[in-house]
């Protein structure tokens, strides 16, 4: 999360430089909400190792309880502002994933733990979860239930329910050739971030620029990509047209804050070793 926070610059989003598109939250509170967030996270494993067996709705209603007191200790921790609403439910499940992983490897000795297992097991744990939560009826719609309505947007949930296919695909194999090549590490993630930003359907950019915001976004995002040379993130010419970018997010009030949760998972997968069918 901190990694995250402080890779600057960052259209449209907080960082050392400005707090993005966001008046209502600052550095400081990223800073103060990872503290309040990061001793949950073993907890989030232990609850895993716990309950190995469990699946599909059993298994995230266990699950909640514990990330609702996770979501309290952070508001509290920053007087109420969101700033890691997102992330508390993404690495929650990332977290607990593993520790299901572990208790059965230590059971049977035949579980592998690699970015695509635990994501994979993210996916065995929310199976359904979009069904129940966006498809339902609902007079007073949640804010993801109105954009499924209307966009058939699934934002986070159909993230996880898909093992965070967007990550494996899009953004990881990127991170990873790109550290492989030598890029600095900061100038590869916000390359990656670049790269998740034009293909996520990010569901915080829709709710407030609809979606021709996202599509003005992907847009921008894609012709950076594309115009990158040989030096990449590392040439002042692309750190210009960054900034650029980050004032006209600033300007449209766009913020890629689920573009942003996706970086944080793609960084922490990165650090597990490499699954067999990406070694060959």
């Amino acid at each position: 999360m901190l990694t995250e926070v402080n890779l600057t610059p960052k259209p449209g989003l907080v960082d050392r430089f400005n707090c993005g598109a966001h008046q209502d939250m600052a550095l400081i509170d990223f800073y103060y909400s990872a503290d309040a967030i990061a001793p949950w996270l073993p907890r989030f494993i232990e609850h895993g190792i716990s309950h190995p067996h469990l699946h599909g709705q059993a298994a995230l209603s266990r699950l909640r309880p514990l990330g609702l007191a996770c979501e309290n200790s952070m508001f509290r921790a920053t007087g109420g502002v969101n700033t890691h609403k997102g992330s508390v439910f993404s690495l929650g499940l990332i977290c607990c994933a593993l520790g299901r992983l572990k208790a059965r490897a230590e059971l049977i000795s035949a579980e592998v733990i690699n970015a695509d297992s635990v994501c994979q097991e993210v996916a065995s744990l929310c199976c359904g979860l979009t069904q129940r939560e966006l498809c339902q009826a609902n007079p007073q719609q949640t804010a993801g239930q109105r954009l499924f309505y209307q966009h058939g947007l699934t934002g986070a949930r159909g993230e996880a329910e898909s093992g965070f296919a967007t990550v494996l695909t899009h953004a990881l194999p990127a991170y990873q050739r790109l550290l492989a090549e030598g890029t600095q590490p900061d100038h590869a993630l916000l390359h990656t971030l670049l790269i998740l930003m034009s293909v996520n359907r990010d569901t915080n950019v829709v709710s407030r620029g609809g979606m021709a915001g996202l599509q003005w976004l992907q847009q921008q995002a894609t012709e950076i990509l594309t115009s990158l040379s040989s030096a990449g993130m590392g040439n002042p010419l692309s750190q210009k047209r960054v900034r650029e970018f980050d004032a006209q997010c600033i300007a449209r009030n766009l913020s890629p804050g689920g573009s942003a949760d996706l970086l944080i998972l793609t960084w922490l997968l990165a650090q597990f070793p490499p699954s067999s069918l990406s070694q060959k």
